[in-house]
């Protein structure tokens, strides 16, 4: 199948997918006297919501601290998300969703957590269930300006801001935006920086969006898991691979129709690709490939001039791709391929 085939060959590698960071990094450590405390606030600023019309779950967050993305946005596909920040303790992620999983609400999952925890007052959580019942909690030790409000379907919660207001610009984005649950999250993360943000300043940030039910294949049901690690300007940074993972999913939506046998809806697809990403060779490569696999070589050979230009490496693939069944193994229209734009 082409996509499955086109993944071994593009990737090379294959990945562990799990609810959530893998671990909390290495400034999660307790501090001497502070039993499961950081030494330092991990977070400022996040998101936690349900697409109503999709059923969707997502987390979105920004810090001025490095890789804010491997401890605080936690989500699983038909069960909930959870952001988990300030003096983070990434049990409230792992833990949050086991709880959820097994069918406490998410007003219930963070009552009995928060419970628990002796150092509630150092933490600031929000989440959301599958269902769209969403809890947040904001302890009374958050360092100011600190503040929290909760809407249908979401929460809003934010630490260490230069000024007052940013949870207020955060709703207003949220429930004014448009489009879908990646771009609307992407919003209340610029409205946020807007509005003053971070006192310290900007250095990472994070988007992850699951699917509303899971499908066995925990892979397929991330439809973005992005982060800017350390950058002068992570939402920019955001935005612009926010974008790039859009162009890669009509691709993948391309090669499954071309599996399906739906080349008029795959070529839509990898059209779509190419205007999200113009000047990047690698869509218009494999729209090529994809027309010139239907007899459509006519229409192939200027696309695979394009991509050449671009990066004259692609011509090598050409018979690479025909020996594994990704262009029909005929020497004059392989001629013709490697020919095209000279």
């Amino acid at each position: 199948m082409l996509r499955s085939t086109r993944a071994c060959l593009l990737l090379g590698t294959l990945s562990a997918f799990a609810t959530g960071p893998a671990a909390a990094p290495a400034d999660a450590q307790p501090a001497e006297g502070h039993s499961g405390v950081p030494r330092r606030p991990v977070s400022t600023y996040s998101i936690v919501a349900r697409d109503s019309a999709t059923g969707e779950l997502g987390v979105a967050v920004q810090s001025h601290w490095f890789s804010v993305g491997s401890v605080v946005p936690w989500a699983a596909s038909g069960v909930g998300a959870v952001a988990t920040q300030s003096f983070t303790d990434p049990a409230y992620g792992a833990l949050g969703l086991e709880m959820m999983r097994s069918g406490k609400s998410a007003p219930e999952t963070l009552a009995g957590l928060v419970a628990s925890d002796a150092d509630e007052a150092v933490r600031q959580v929000g989440m959301v269930d599958a269902q769209g019942r969403t809890a947040v909690h904001t302890g009374a030790s958050a360092i100011s300006e600190a503040c929290d409000r909760t809407g249908p379907g979401f929460t809003v919660q934010a630490n260490l801001m230069l000024k007052a207001g940013v949870c207020d610009a955060m709703v207003r984005a949220y429930t004014t935006s448009s489009g879908d649950l990646a771009g609307r999250l992407m919003a209340t993360l610029e409205a946020a920086q807007e509005a003053g943000g971070d006192l310290r300043g900007k250095q990472s940030a994070a988007l992850l969006v699951v699917a509303p039910h899971p499908s066995g294949r925990p892979w397929e049901d991330r439809l973005y898991d992005l982060r800017v690690e350390d950058h002068a300007d992570p939402l920019v940074e955001l935005r612009r691979v926010l974008t790039v993972a859009r162009a890669y999913r009509h691709m993948n939506e391309g090669d499954e129709h071309v599996t399906a046998g739906e080349i008029d809806r795959a070529l839509e697809e990898y059209r779509r690709a190419e205007e999200l990403l113009p000047g990047r060779s690698e869509p218009i490569f494999w729209h090529a490939v994809t027309l010139a696999s239907e007899g459509k070589v006519e229409e192939a050979l200027p696309l695979f001039a394009r991509a050449y230009e671009l990066h004259p490496a692609w011509r090598e693939l050409v018979p690479r791709i025909v020996a594994v069944g990704l262009l029909p193994d005929d020497p004059a229209l392989v001629d013709r391929i490697l020919g095209a734009g000279r």
